[in-house]
């Protein structure tokens, strides 16, 4: 029987003095790099999508704005209009 394999090797580059930095941080975190690595790429990824709900939230309102769409009722009549 197969097992599925759950971890996939990555291997990155940086500049010396970064990568003296990064085990540093790690050390004093008391974790390792893959640990560490993996933590920092969801906080990126959270971020991220944060920034990218922030921009849609902003196209929104300045939709809404436009077409005149002030409150839930407002919205609820353009949504039942064509109906």
């Amino acid at each position: 029987m197969k097992t599925k394999k759950t971890r996939t090797a990555v291997t990155i580059s940086m500049p010396q003095d970064m990568a003296e930095e990064y085990d540093k941080l790690a050390k004093r975190l008391a974790k390792n790099r893959s640990v560490l690595f993996r933590e920092m790429f969801l906080a990126y990824k959270r971020q991220s999508l944060k920034e990218e709900f922030q921009e849609l939230q902003t196209y929104g309102v300045a939709l809404a704005q436009k077409r005149r769409l002030f409150t839930e009722s407002d919205v609820e009549k353009l949504v039942f209009e064509g109906r």
